[in-house]
């Protein structure tokens, strides 16, 4: 029976991809203050959420108690959207807090295109609340019903911000990740191993 042998070529392949995996598998304390930095951004954007918040239900609050009509129902569509961000941002603020910058190559990339997809996903849904408050405002005026075109202003508002906020985010996210590949720039083998150039 004839023995069949791997050829050279494919041997190397296995060995610098399985090599490769076990190196991005070790700790890389450089990956800290990237991490970190993802993190500092979603601290600062759920403050910038919340404080957005709590300014609407301020205003939609007061607004509320002292309109009528169609300006009202804007104030109070303004106070309850905004409960919801609060809650959101304070979430997202605890989270990004509680959560330590790790060393892990694979778990850092996994955070990275997490967040940016997370992005991506919350701008089509601004689009869409966007079009959602069109909708409501249009119905409003085609019924003559104040309270639908107040809380489609208010829609269209809110989504308005989101999408600025979200679109800002993702900006600086993305760029961000940018810098992830030259934290690891060249991998290769040698005669003694895997060797792997970093950059501090």
């Amino acid at each position: 029976m004839k023995k069949q042998t791997l050829s050279p070529f494919v041997l190397c392949l296995i060995l610098f991809f399985t090599s490769t995996s076990l190196v991005l598998g070790q700790d890389l304390p450089q990956l800290t203050e990237f991490n970190q930095t993802r993190l500092d951004y979603n601290q600062q954007g759920m403050l910038i959420l919340g404080s957005w918040a709590v300014g609407n239900m301020i205003w939609g609050g007061i607004g509320a108690s002292q309109t009528t009509g169609e300006t009202k129902a804007f104030h109070q569509m303004n106070l309850y959207w905004n409960s919801v961000n609060l809650l959101i941002a304070g979430f997202g603020y605890w989270q990004a807090t509680k959560e330590t910058p790790g060393t892990d190559f694979w778990e850092t990339m996994k955070a990275q295109q997490s967040i940016e997809k997370i992005l991506l996903v919350n701008t089509a849904l601004d689009v869409a609340y966007m079009a959602g408050g069109l909708y409501l405002k249009e119905r409003g005026l085609r019924t003559d019903n104040e309270r639908l075109i107040g809380f489609g202003k208010s829609i269209i508002l809110q989504g308005a911000f989101l999408l600025v906020f979200d679109g800002i985010m993702y900006g600086f996210h993305q760029i961000h990740g940018k810098e992830l590949p030259s934290l690891v720039q060249n991998i290769s083998l040698g005669p003694t191993g895997v060797y792997l150039r970093m950059n501090f």
